[in-house]
C-alpha cells in the first residue's frame, strides 16, 4: 500500500512524457534559452571584470561619467541611471501582475498590466538611447597625448571639471577645402574637433586657473590633480583633442571602458528592446482574444520569464559597471 502510494506520488511530481515537472514544452524552451544568455552575460560581465583589474589605476571613475540628467543641468552622478533602473525594475513588478491575471483568465487586468510593463520597457530603452548619445558627444573635452592617456582640465579654484571652451583660445586659420578635380591625390575630411590642439595648449598656457586631471587614481579614490608646473610640462605631451566618446577615442579615460560600455549596454538594451516588441504583440493578441480562447495565458508567462531575466541582468550590470 506504502509503495503504491509512493509510486503515484513520484508519477505527480515527475509526470515524464513531453511536460517533465508540469512545464510545457515551450517553458522548458524559454528556460534553455535563458540559461545560456545567462552564461553569454556572465562571459562580457567576467571579461569586462578583468580588464578593469588589469588597468584599475586608470580606469574611468563612473561618478565622474555619467553625471547628465535631461533638462537639468549641473552634475547629478549616476541620478538619471538609477532612475531607469527603478522603472525597470518595476516593469517586472507589473509583468508579475499580468501573468498572475493571465492565471485567473482576467483579460482586462493583463491588457492594463502588460500596457504598463511595455511603457515601462520603452522608457527604458529611450533613456538608454539618450545616455548613449550623451556619452558619444561629451560636453568637456579633453586632449590626448602621444601615448594614447588622456588629459582632462579641472579649474584649481573650485575643482570642478572645465570644458575645453571654457579657456581655448580661438586662432584664425585658412583652410583649403580639397576638391576631387584638384591634385593628384584626394582624401574626403573625417570628423573635426570644435578646437585644434594649438588653441587648447594656447588658452591653458594663458589661464593659470586651469590644472590638468590624469587618469590615475590616487589613495582617495579621486583622480590625480597635477599642480601648475606640472600641468604646463605635461601638456607638451598633447597630441589630440578628444570631444566624447567611440570606440577609437574616450575622453572619459580608457578606450576599453568605452568599448565594454557600448558592447555590454547595447547587447542588454538589444534584449530589452526585443522583450518590448514581443510584448507588443501579445498585447494585441490580448485584445483580440487569442489566449481566451485557448484556455490559458501560458504565453504572457513565458515572455515574463524572458523580461524578469532582463531584468535582472541590469542589476548585474548596474552593479558591476556603475556602482562598483
Amino acid at each position: 500500500m506504502d509503495s503504491t502510494v509512493t509510486t503515484a506520488t513520484n508519477e505527480s511530481v515527475w509526470g515524464g512524457g513531453n511536460q517533465p515537472l508540469g512545464a510545457s514544452y515551450g517553458k522548458l524552451m524559454m528556460w534553455f534559452f535563458l540559461v545560456s544568455d545567462a552564461l553569454t552575460f556572465s562571459g562580457f560581465l567576467a571579461s569586462y571584470g578583468f580588464s578593469r583589474f588589469k588597468f584599475i589605476e586608470t580606469w574611468p571613475i563612473a561618478e565622474l561619467v555619467f553625471t547628465h540628467v535631461p533638462f537639468f543641468h549641473g552634475d547629478y552622478p549616476l541620478y538619471y541611471v538609477a532612475f531607469m533602473t527603478f522603472i525597470l525594475i518595476m516593469s517586472s513588478v507589473t509583468m508579475v501582475l499580468a501573468v498572475d491575471a493571465g492565471h485567473k483568465m482576467q483579460q482586462t487586468r493583463v491588457i492594463w498590466y502588460l500596457f504598463l510593463t511595455i511603457i515601462g520597457g520603452a522608457i527604458f530603452v529611450g533613456s538608454q538611447a539618450w545616455e548613449w548619445s550623451t556619452f558619444i558627444r561629451g560636453d568637456y573635452g579633453a586632449l590626448e597625448t602621444k601615448g594614447g592617456r588622456i588629459l582632462q582640465f579641472v579649474k584649481a579654484d573650485t575643482g570642478e571639471r572645465a570644458a575645453l571652451a571654457d579657456f581655448a583660445k580661438n586662432i584664425p586659420s585658412e583652410r583649403e577645402d580639397l576638391q576631387r578635380d584638384k591634385g593628384l591625390w584626394f582624401q574626403s575630411e573625417g570628423y573635426l574637433t570644435s578646437r585644434s590642439v594649438d588653441e587648447v595648449v594656447e588658452g591653458f598656457v594663458a589661464n593659470p586657473n586651469i590644472l590638468i586631471r590624469t587618469e590615475t587614481i590616487n589613495d582617495d579614490n579621486h583622480k590625480t590633480v597635477l599642480t601648475r608646473e606640472e600641468s604646463l610640462k605635461r601638456i607638451k605631451d598633447a597630441a589630440h583633442v578628444v570631444e566624447g566618446a567611440n570606440l577609437i577615442h574616450n575622453e572619459y579615460g580608457s578606450r576599453l571602458f568605452a568599448d565594454f560600455f557600448f558592447f555590454i549596454t547595447g547587447f542588454h538594451g538589444f534584449h530589452v528592446f526585443s522583450g518590448v516588441m514581443i510584448n507588443i504583440i501579445i498585447f494585441f493578441n490580448v485584445i483580440l482574444g487569442t489566449y481566451e480562447r485557448r484556455g490559458h495565458y501560458e504565453m504572457v508567462e513565458k515572455i515574463g520569464l524572458y523580461w524578469h531575466f532582463v531584468d535582472l541582468v541590469w542589476v548585474f550590470v548596474f552593479t558591476f559597471f556603475y556602482l562598483v
